[in-house]
Order: structure tokens, then C-alpha cells, then sequence
């Protein structure tokens, strides 16, 4: 449904002898409401598929295992949007301190996307609503550290900022100016939490989300942050119990139409194509999820027996294979402390584990060798490391 512009033109501020039009969003919703009907299926689709999800993991033996893993994998494509090259693996040998030959300053910015969702979960958990807070304290953690923590970590920019272009006056989208940011993200802030009237979760989310992008509040890290308040949104109201929900791989694979819909949102107001294509990635991404979780814990479950074929060494290789489900890339000395055993036996262990091909050595080297659980990494780095 085309409603018209879904903001109004204010003259931002001069640029090189320029004066930009910025778009200012209106308050969510929109007005006429979103067409419902028009997405029954889209709708339904979604909500099935995020409560398989939802019940995969439950069912799943250790779910902090895949929790953990998955999580790692979304910082990863999300940060590689951003144009960062690192991969999974350089995230989790990052972790391990084993550096060399690891692109540090990106992989740090990684790990920043997983401590910010990590902080995002923790304020939930104690009761803080989701909306600017949480945000900010999000965007402190992603951008507080490494090479980009001049970028006003925590802080709405005070400065006009502009998207595709050199300038401004050429840019494909500007954003409001900057004295306007405060009241745009009070009113997104009202929305999210049921102001002037409640708004169905997965569409909420597609509507939060979009207007989050057009507000684009800090300097750096918007993209990132739009895409975790997606992910916190459905776990503060309980459509997942665990952030297991990323459309980063599908937004990447997607990028031109991803585009081409949010300036049709603000060009047109066609809220309901924009809504259609977010909640196709909605279903998709959580369908890829539950597969995923079905498909590694099946390999647990077959490298297992596969393990107790071993005979005596069995039950120390076991208690190895516990591990890499939870770290899957380990040294050695981590391995033993972890496991409670000496590192001549998990040495041992590590070898029989390569003969039966579940392992294998990552550096080459003759000293503090890293080996990782490889067919666990190939089903995590699908649409990873392209």
C-alpha cells in the first residue's frame, strides 16, 4: 500500500555549500495501519517456523553449545557486512589467545557484536524495557574498543550523517539532522513498548527495525545495532527464549532488494512489501537455524558411536569430544585443564580423533598446536567464509 512519504523533508545542515533534505520519520505505526490480511501466510510462516526453532533447542542434549557456536557465527556475517574480513574461525582461535596471522583489529570488532548482545540479554534479564537504553549500552560495548572507539561509543551523534555518496547533497539517503535524533528514537523508544497501542511482535520488529535504519541515531555501528534489536525484540517478548534468530546471512545474500525496499518505505510508505520481505527472512533464517541445530546434533550423536568404537581410549575421547562441542577449535593445555586430564592423554586423544577423521590440525606447527572439530565448523560456516 502506497501511503506517500513516511517522514517529512527538513533542510539539514550546509555541506560544502550544500543544504542536504533529511528525512524525519513519522511516529510509529504507520498511518493507515499495516495491511494484516495481505500477509496472513508471511505471518503464519514465521511464527511456525521460529516455534520449531524455539522447540529444536530445547529438545537439543546441551543447548549452550549451539548457543554458543551460533551466536559467534551471526557476529561474524554481521561484522562482515560491515566489511570486516575476518571469518568464524578467527573469532574462535582469537578466543583461544592464539593470534598470529589473525586480522586482530577485525576480529575484535567481532567480538565486540558478541559482548554487546551478551550486555543487550543481560539488561532484559533484569527487567530494563527494551528501547534507547539498551540500545545505547549496546552501541557503547559494539564500538567501545578497538580501532573505531572515537565513534562516540553509547552516544546519539551530534553531527549530520549521510548514507551512499561523498557528501550529503549526493548522498542516497540522509538520515534527520541530528537535532531531531533524541525525539525520532523517544518516539521509536514509545513504540516499542506498546505506545499509543500494542503492535503484533513479528511485525513490531519489521516496523522497529526500518525505522531504526532510517533514524540511523550514532555515527557507526547502526547497521549492527539495527540488526541486534531484531534479535533482543523477540526474545523481550518471549517469542524465543534464546537470541538464536539473525538475518544478517539473509540481508547479506539480499543486500540490493534490503535497500530498495527501506527507501521504498520512506519514498512511498509501502510498508507491506517491506514487511513481506522481512518476515520471508524471518521464516528462512529460523528454518536454516533449526536445520542447522538438527544437523550438529545429529553429528554429536554419530561421532559418539564412532568414539566408542575406540575401545579403551573411548572414555577419555569422549570427555575430549564433550569439549569441542562447546569450544570447537582447542589447544592442548586448554583441552587437558578443561577436561581434567594430562596433556600427553588428550595428545593421544586428539590423534585418535584424527584417524577417525572428526579432527584436524590447523597450525602445522611442532609446539602448542590447535586442532579443531571440522565438520562441525564446515555445517556453522555455511554462507560464512564464501
Amino acid at each position: 500500500m502506497r501511503r506517500g512519504p513516511s517522514g517529512e523533508f527538513e533542510a539539514g545542515p550546509s555541506f560544502g555549500g550544500e543544504t542536504p533534505r533529511a528525512v524525519v520519520p513519522h511516529p510509529l505505526p504507520p498511518e493507515p495501519g499495516v495491511l494484516t490480511a495481505e500477509l496472513g501466510d508471511e505471518i503464519d510462516a514465521a511464527h511456525l517456523a521460529l516455534g520449531r526453532l524455539d522447540a529444536v533447542t530445547a529438545l537439543l542434549p546441551e543447548p549452550a553449545f549451539f548457543l554458543y557456536s551460533y551466536i559467534r557465527k551471526e557476529a561474524v556475517v554481521s561484522s562482515q557486512i560491515e566489511g570486516t574480513r575476518s571469518t568464524l574461525t578467527d573469532l574462535l582461535i582469537f578466543e583461544l589467545e592464539e593470534t598470529p596471522g589473525v586480522p586482530i583489529d577485525d576480529v575484535s570488532q567481532v567480538l565486540a557484536y558478541v559482548r554487546a548482545l551478551e550486555r543487550g540479554m543481560q539488561l532484559l534479564g533484569e527487567g530494563v524495557p527494551l528501547g534507547a537504553r539498551i540500545l545505547r549500552e549496546v552501541h557503547a560495548v559494539l564500538l567501545g574498543s578497538g580501532p573505531r572507539g572515537d565513534q562516540t561509543p553509547g552516544e546519539f551523534r551530534r553531527s549530520q550523517n549521510w548514507i551512499g555518496g561523498t557528501r550529503p547533497g549526493r548522498a542516497s539517503f540522509v538520515p534527520p539532522p541530528a537535532h531531531r535524533v533524541l525525539d525520532c528514537m523517544g518516539a521509536l523508544d514509545a513504540f516499542l513498548n506498546d505506545h499509543p497501542r500494542k503492535t503484533p511482535t513479528l511485525l513490531k520488529a519489521g516496523l522497529a527495525h526500518a525505522q531504526f535504519e532510517t533514524i540511523h541515531p550514532f555515527l557507526d555501528g547502526n547497521g549492527r545495532v539495527g540488526r541486534l534489536l531484531v534479535t533482543l525484540l523477540l526474545c523481550a517478548e518471549r517469542v524465543l527464549k534464546e537470541p538464536l534468530l539473525y538475518l544478517s546471512l539473509y540481508l547479506k545474500q539480499n543486500r540490493s532488494r534490503y535497500f530498495e525496499l527501506l527507501q521504498s518505505v520512506r519514498d512511498d510508505g509501502d510498508w507491506e512489501q517491506w514487511l513481506r520481505f522481512f518476515l520471508i527472512g524471518v521464516h528462512d533464517t529460523a528454518k536454516q537455524a533449526n536445520d542447522c541445530a538438527q544437523r550438529l546434533n545429529k553429528l554429536f550423536a554419530d561421532d559418539r558411536r564412532r568414539i566408542e568404537g575406540l575401545g579403551r581410549p573411548a572414555g577419555s575421547a569422549l570427555r575430549v569430544h564433550h569439549e569441542l562441542k562447546r569450544h570447537p577449535i582447542l589447544a592442548i593445555p586448554e583441552c587437558a585443564r578443561r577436561c581434567g586430564l594430562s596433556e600427553p592423554t588428550v595428545a593421544t586423544v586428539l590423534r585418535h580423533l584424527e584417524r577417525l577423521g572428526l579432527v584436524r590440525e590447523l597450525t602445522g606447527r611442532q609446539r602448542r598446536l590447535l586442532f579443531c572439530y571440522q565438520a562441525q565448523l564446515a555445517i556453522l560456516n555455511e554462507g560464512v567464509e564464501d
